[in-house]
């Protein structure tokens, strides 16, 4: 039986107590602890039973209690206090960065997959969506003109729980949105807002929710609506769910229903941030709504689009770029080519390193990379990974020139840090440290913390992660029907005075989980001293259909279980944002074991970082550029050797693991003063803080992409709508007569005034000259590219200089002339290239276009 109406009951809130509907309906909450007391000084027990949820809190909170709270006066004014807080944050003015004309909300659009807010909005799995949900929370308190899309799962990420063996089953709870803190869109009319687009010659509608992080809106797209048939309903059912075909529709909605949702709310973007390949197809929608609504030629509003769009890529592991067969793509993209006014041959190529290879699948990073001129890795180690990964897309450049930049990733501070080490922040470093976008002088105060107030707080929160874990491991015991010895077991597990090492992350074997295990009577041989106790705890999930994850996880719980073990090595079940903060805030050492170059970046270590944990990781990802060689703020497991056999690295890096826990972590931490604090340690924390904590933090990264993407990504978009947007058309003319004459360009009599030896810092210079096929001199960029070579021949490193045109031969050639000085010695070597220029053209190398002497 079917409704014939559907509403909803809620609670009635006593007046003087609707504030707490703004706070709860904001995911300010989720970096303001002030907030959080709040609700948890409510009803402690409930709070917790919400998973931190305001909005389901307060709906299921007794009436009573609501009629109580609202007679305390002193409850009163500490909400209005916080209240007043969060109508102050709104207040700011706009941001001192300036991204385009508007102070509106559109400037930016920012497209992700996941999104990993808060704990009570799960549409999140691991370190992608935790850093999506970062980036908004620093856009919001820099006060950028930014909004974001996502989709609205209805189950989310899976949960995990343990068999008694230690295997890893799932289980996938149903979200409420109502009982979110999610805001469903409307029309005009009151109506919710339904977009529809057309999948396989049906019509998918969907509606749009929206959450508000601090100044920022998040619209979530929903398709389990009664208006789709059962297929369509399912599209945002569940995060990374499904097989290829579900993906790909989930792709379809995310990008191409994106662009059509922002546009129903009267939001036109200037600029596109698709955060990985998933949200690729928001550059395809983009450049058909530019054809349909203002007449540009596809070539024109690639153009428009490529120019103002910014791509972030984050895997360096091949499988984990979706790729999908041409024969998927025709099923769902042959009509969607037509309009773009491409044949489906044409419109494949858009997807693939080699255009003209008909067999080869079609990439979304591939895509991505085409329909943007902003590219970028998340570490400059990625940056490098990245650019011979995808060197196919250009292959006649370098890989040194391949456009793909580095913009290495950071956390938002005030989401992370611990309550107790905030409150010492709040007195040391002032407080407006958690907005205050000079990065560089907040950091500098870290230096004024008091070495015993730091220890302190530390040796606080490590008892808080105790007492966290007791209680996890009880209710994981009972869950499973453990025995009573079990639980008297987990009332006594850890120490909160022992060195306290975490490894919580994704179960992925490039992570390498198993490092720790492969000398297992060394591992128990630490674990089992008295005198200098260390523990560990262990957290993460598994991919359902990687079965090698799983394995890796029944043996670190083995290790738990076994009598050696028990109580000095804990596996918690079901790794979220609640555990991460218990265990980024009160271990002691972050260890991260990746193969190196696999890790992107490792956001989780800048995590523990900020709350002065030390990191002991693999010298990849950020800790590839964070780590000082002289162990001042952590330790380095190798200094970037890469083999060829895995086997043996994994042999060398186990033994230097093993070896740096032995000889220097665990006396570090155990050499105590008079006083009873380790000092040699607290210098280390410190030192991290101070070096460390300006760099790697998220308003550090978005006022990276602010001024070295969006910011130029928004001038471009103007300067190419100016008239019409005659300025786009002008360049799409330009690149296809280029692209008709360029293969013509010849390059002859390059000489050199060079001896067969120079000094260093003598100038060298090079004349040459060039056949323009019928191209201006100010269509091309002649320069000069040299550098030193290694022992077979080829540059090792390289300096360009651009070449200046001196004038012209009488068979109508053009001559150039250029030179550079040398600062080191060796061998070197040059020659002279081409490159297209114009003045719309930021880059040169995205063309793809170069001609080589």
């Amino acid at each position: 039986m079917q409704p014939l109406q559907v509403y909803s009951v809620i609670p009635r809130l006593p007046e003087s107590l609707n504030p707490l509907w703004d706070l709860a309906y904001n995911f300010w909450f989720s970096w303001n602890h002030e907030i959080t007391e709040i609700f948890s000084q409510m009803d402690f027990a409930l709070w917790e039973r919400s998973r931190h949820n305001p909005v389901w809190f307060l709906n299921h909170l007794p009436q009573e209690r609501l009629e109580a709270l609202a007679q305390d006066p002193f409850f009163l004014d500490r909400v209005q206090a916080v209240l007043e807080s969060l109508q102050n944050y709104h207040r700011k003015s706009a941001s001192p960065l300036h991204i385009g004309e508007e102070n509106g909300n559109g400037v930016v659009a920012y497209f992700s997959a996941e999104y990993g807010v808060a704990l009570s909005l799960p549409v999140y799995s691991g370190g992608l969506g935790i850093l999506a949900g970062d980036h908004l929370k620093s856009a919001s308190d820099l006060n950028l003109p930014l909004v974001a899309v996502g989709l609205c799962y209805q189950r989310g990420y899976f949960r995990q729980n343990l068999t008694r063996d230690g295997w890893q089953q799932e289980r996938y709870p149903t979200n409420d949105f109502e009982q979110l803190p999610l805001t469903l869109i409307r029309d005009d009319g009151g109506s919710p807002l339904t977009i529809s687009l057309q999948l396989q010659g049906r019509t998918l509608y969907a509606r749009v929710w929206r959450a508000l992080v601090g100044r920022i809106s998040l619209f979530l797209l929903d398709t389990n609506i009664a208006e789709n048939p059962a297929d369509f309903r399912e599209i945002t059912a569940q995060l990374y769910g499904g097989g290829l075909e579900m993906r790909l529709r989930q792709e379809f909605l995310l990008g191409i229903g994106g662009v059509k949702a922002l546009h129903a709310m009267g939001i036109e973007p200037k600029v596109v941030h698709m955060n990985e390949g998933h949200s690729a197809f928001a550059g395809l929608e983009r450049i058909r709504v530019f054809m349909k609504h203002y007449g540009l030629s596809f070539e024109a509003a690639m153009e428009l689009v490529a120019s103002s769009s910014v791509f972030t890529t984050h895997t360096p592991v091949p499988a984990g770029n979706d790729r999908f067969s041409p024969s998927l793509m025709e099923a769902y993209f042959v009509e969607y080519a037509r309009e773009l006014g491409l044949a489906f041959k044409v419109f494949l190529a858009l997807g693939r390193e080699d255009p003209r290879d008909e067999a080869e699948q079609f990439c979304m990073t591939v895509l991505a990379l085409r329909l943007s001129r902003f590219n970028n890795g998340v570490s400059k180690l990625h940056g490098r990974v990245s650019r011979d990964m995808w060197k196919r897309v250009w292959p006649q450049y370098p890989v040194e020139d391949v456009p793909i930049e580095a913009i290495t990733n950071g956390i938002h501070v005030p989401t992370w840090v611990a309550p107790d080490m905030a409150y010492l922040f709040d007195r040391y470093l002032g407080g407006n440290w958690r907005e205050d976008p000079d990065c560089e002088r907040v950091g500098e105060k870290y230096k004024s913390i008091p070495e015993v107030e730091l220890w302190r707080t530390h040796e606080r929160l490590r008892e808080r992660l105790v007492g966290f874990v007791r209680a996890r491991l009880r209710e994981q015991i009972m869950a499973r029907g453990g025995r009573n010895w079990e639980l008297q077991v987990a009332d006594d597990v850890l120490n909160p005075q022992a060195l306290t090492i975490g490894f919580a992350r994704r179960f992925a074997t490039y992570k390498r989980a198993y490092l720790l295990l492969r000398e297992k009577d060394r591992l128990l041989e630490i674990l089992g001293n008295s005198q200098r106790p260390v523990q560990f705890i262990f957290a993460g999930k598994a991919h359902p259909q990687d079965n090698e994850g799983k394995k890796l996880i029944q043996k670190l719980v083995e290790l738990c279980q076994s009598e050696a073990g028990r109580y000095s090595a804990v596996f918690i079940e079901d790794y979220d944002m609640e555990i991460a903060s218990y265990m980024i805030q009160g271990c002691d050492v972050w260890l991260n074991t990746p193969r190196r170059p696999l890790e992107a970046c490792g956001t989780s270590g800048m995590k523990a970082m900020v709350n002065g944990v030390l990191n002991l990781s693999t010298f990849d990802g950020w800790w590839a550029e964070a780590y000082k060689a002289d162990n001042s703020v952590g330790w380095s497991i190798g200094h970037g050797e890469e083999y060829q056999d895995s086997e043996y690295q994994d042999f060398v890096e186990s033994q230097i693991l093993y070896n740096i826990l032995e000889k220097d972590v665990v006396p570090t931490f155990y050499d105590r003063s008079h006083g009873g604090l380790p000092r040699r340690w607290i210098k280390k924390m410190k030192d991290a803080l101070t070096c460390l904590g300006p760099v790697f933090n998220s308003h550090r990264m978005v006022e990276e992409y602010a001024n070295k993407t969006y910011t130029p990504a928004c001038s471009n978009f103007a300067r190419l709508a100016e008239n019409q947007f005659e300025p786009a058309k002008g360049l799409a003319a330009w690149r296809m007569d280029l692209m008709t004459k360029w293969g013509e360009l010849r390059i002859r009599n390059v000489v050199a005034d060079a001896r067969a030896e120079i000094f260093v810092g003598e100038p060298l210079r090079v004349t040459a000259e060039v056949y323009a096929n019928g191209l201006r001199p100010e269509d091309i960029q002649v320069e000069l590219y040299t550098g030193p070579l290694d022992q077979v021949g080829t540059f090792s490193k390289r300096t360009t200089a651009v070449m200046t045109k001196t004038g012209s031969t009488s068979d109508g050639w053009l001559t150039y002339s250029g030179e550079v000085s040398p600062d080191l010695t060796g061998k070197f070597g040059f020659t002279v290239r081409i490159l297209p220029h114009h003045p719309l053209l930021l880059d040169p190398h995205s063309l793809g276009l170069i001609h080589w002497a």
